[in-house]
This record gives structure tokens, sequence and C-alpha cells, in this order.
């Protein structure tokens, strides 16, 4: 596996102890690891510092997270870190309110600390765009080749037609996000021939014919998101 210490982090909440009790844990793993209280101290930082990651409280004083992360994806002279949430709200509104606002991932407090290790890792994995993506599910790696169209999945090889392969690059991209439909036309689709949302079921549906079914959730009402969890 790749060396990824030495990234930096930012820690944000407005909890000291548990600024305190990731911190410890965290830079234990040999990362370089910052805090701040609340969302105006999140955003000074991150111009001050440029992290790798950023896990971000969502209930804090000030600004909320969902406000700070979308002034972050606003500013265009960052060199844009990943964002993850960390909250002990759970419920599908507020993860899709926290990916609408560009957040690539949901951490549900509390957290065990390898588990939390485990999953900075994974996240930060995402950074390496040349290799394509891989993304772990449970106990499981699943793996992305962009060049040659193939996906790797506990083990076995799976070679899929072009707009299935560029709809599960999308979803897994940033898994927890919640793509909708129209989202999902514009980018897989784009301009070509037009077609309806039936199109997407369907291509949705083969999909989990081939990887299992607890890979891709649908959101009722909203769209679709990949499961790491």
């Amino acid at each position: 596996m790749e060396n990824l210490k030495g990234h930096t982090i930012l820690l944000v909440d407005d909890e000291a102890d548990i600024l305190e009790f990731l911190s410890y844990n965290i830079r234990k793993e040999g990362y370089k690891v910052f805090t701040a209280s609340n969302g105006e101290e999140a955003i000074k930082m991150t111009q001050q510092i440029s992290p790798s990651l950023i896990l971000l409280d969502v209930m804090m004083p000030k600004m909320d997270g969902i406000e700070t992360c979308q002034v972050i994806r606003k500013d265009l002279n960052l060199s844009q870190p990943i964002i993850a949430f960390l909250t002990s709200r759970a419920e599908d509104y507020a993860q899709i309110a926290g990916f609408e606002a560009g957040a690539d991932d949901y951490i549900t407090k509390p957290i065990r600390p390898r588990l939390l290790i485990t999953k900075i890792e994974s996240l930060l994995r995402r950074l390496d765009k040349s290799k394509g993506i891989e993304v772990e599910v449970g106990e499981s790696l699943l793996k992305i080749d962009r060049e040659k169209y193939m996906v790797e999945i506990e083990g076995n090889q799976l070679v899929l037609p072009k707009k299935e392969f560029e709809l599960l690059e999308l979803l897994a991209s940033r898994p927890g996000k919640v793509f909708n439909r129209d989202q999902i036309l514009a980018i897989v689709w784009g301009n070509e021939t037009i077609v309806g949302e039936r199109t997407i079921d369907v291509h949705i549906r083969k999909l989990r014919e081939k990887l299992g079914d607890h890979y891709i959730r649908t959101i009722k009402g909203v769209g679709y998101t990949f499961n790491d969890k």
C-alpha cells in the first residue's frame, strides 16, 4: 500500500475533548494535524495550511459545517481538500445537505480510533487519480482501472460496457455522495442522444447484478449513491 503519511489533516469541532482525542490518535499514525473550533477558524486555517483532508463537524457556533464547506468549495484560490463531515446525525436528509454543499464523505460519531484511521487512509487514496479509483467496502476492495475499463472486486475482474463503467466510476469517485438523475445524465451521457431516466435505472440494475446489491444505494426521490460502509 502506498505511503499516505505526511499528509496534513485539519480537524474542526467545537468540543475540545473531541479535538484532543482525535488529534492524539491521528498524530500517532504520522499525520500532520491542525485544529479549529468553528467554521470561521477552519476557513482561515485552510487558507494557511492547505490541508489534504478536512474532518468537519456539522453543528458548530458562528458558522456550521455546511456553510463552511460551501465557502471552501467556492474559493477558487484554494487547493481543494477532501472534506468529510464528522457528525452524530446520520439521517439521509442531513447527508444529502452535506454532499450538496460539496462534502466528499460522512463519518458518524462516535467512531473507534482504528476505524477512523482506516477511513482517513481510504479518503486520502482518492487524491491519487492516476491509478484509478480504489474504494474499501467492508472487508472488500473495489478497484477501477480507467485505462482498461476494468473493475476488480474481491479478486474477480469484470470488463464493463462503457456506460456502465462510467456510471460506476462516477458513483465510486465520491462514496456517500448522492448524485441525482440530472447530474448522472449530464456527466455520463452529456450531449449524446437524449435518453430517459429509465436508462439510468437499467444501468444501475445491470451493475447490481454484476457487483451485488449492497454497493449502490437508492435514495428515494433523489438519486443514487455508492455505499462504502
